[in-house]
């Protein structure tokens, strides 16, 4: 069983991560730290854990941490967690940049911890049948995601996530994307991309298996316009993944599990860890420099 400490006090982290945690079979849930401390004494007091003042207390009183923060915070770290010999499971994008998401890689390397990015469809037991299956069966010459959300309407639970409204639905959502695409057309070798009204980006990738994906992405449009699709386009016609099936709370108490084995087993390489969470950073920092540059960029 791994001690978590969870870093983190927002939405995410209070109905999905923290939710997960307790009572888990493989996990004891410690403690939160919170860059505000009367929210991580709120949310430890929900959950009845501790709340920690400094994030070093926590980290030093844990096996393993998991992160519910800003990209550019959360990078930061998980480095500092890493070089403790702290397990990590952390959020999607795991940076800003390629130069933070190598710092993290470096880290985790050198200290030889189990690693985890949580990108929710690849937790979801029918959605990874789906794309194990999709692999195995190849051929495919490319695929389609839109991803339109409306996460700056009233009500919404990431209204106030100032990340979210800089970057959009590129580093926001653009990962969950190439968490689906990237198992079965491959890596990531060459990217188009062009900005639209509303935020919108809209990415043509070039795979190493030679198929083209294209990506329609925002996070702030309307309620009307939000759409969630995924289409893999084959020579025995088109292919779309299964319905969620489970929610958000359950896929993550399953990356819990898959952490807690892996660092039981020693292993420190997972399809889904920080090289995989880097790859992403990668596509999506070239994406933004095809969009700034007006030209492709190879990776």
């Amino acid at each position: 069983m791994l001690r978590f400490g969870l870093l983190g006090t927002g939405y995410w982290a209070a109905e999905t991560q923290a939710a997960g945690l307790s009572g888990h079979p493989d996990a004891e849930f410690v403690g939160v730290w919170g860059r505000n401390p009367d929210k991580a004494r709120a949310l430890a007091d929900r959950y009845r854990v501790r709340a920690f003042p400094d994030v070093d207390g926590l980290i030093g009183a844990v096996d393993a941490v998991a992160v519910a923060l800003p990209p550019d915070v959360q990078s930061g770290l998980a480095v500092r967690a890493a070089r403790a010999g702290r397990h990590l499971l952390l959020d999607k994008p795991v940076a800003l940049t390629v130069e933070a998401a190598d710092a993290v890689v470096e880290a985790v390397e050198a200290s030889g911890v189990s690693s985890l990015v949580f990108t929710t469809n690849r937790y979801r037991p029918g959605v990874d049948a789906f794309l194990r299956e999709a692999a195995a069966t190849g051929h495919w010459f490319g695929a389609e995601v839109t991803i339109y959300g409306a996460n700056f309407q009233p009500g919404n639970p990431y209204a106030d996530s100032p990340w979210r409204d800089a970057h959009g639905g590129l580093w926001d959502v653009g990962p969950h994307a190439l968490s689906v695409l990237v198992p079965v057309l491959g890596p990531v070798v060459e990217v188009t991309a062009v900005a639209g009204p509303y935020k919108t980006h809209h990415l043509l990738l070039r795979h190493d298996s030679g198929a083209v994906s294209a990506l329609h992405l925002s996070i702030h449009l309307t309620p009307a316009a939000v759409r969630w699709e995924t289409v893999f386009f084959g020579p025995g016609g088109p292919a779309t993944p299964p319905a969620a099936g489970i929610d958000p709370v359950a896929a993550f108490r399953i990356a819990v599990t898959r952490l807690a084995g892996n660092a039981a087993a020693g292993l420190t390489v997972d399809p889904l860890d920080v090289h995989a969470g880097r790859d992403a950073v990668a596509v999506l920092a070239a994406a933004q420099r095809a969009v700034s540059e007006g030209r492709t960029v190879q990776l």
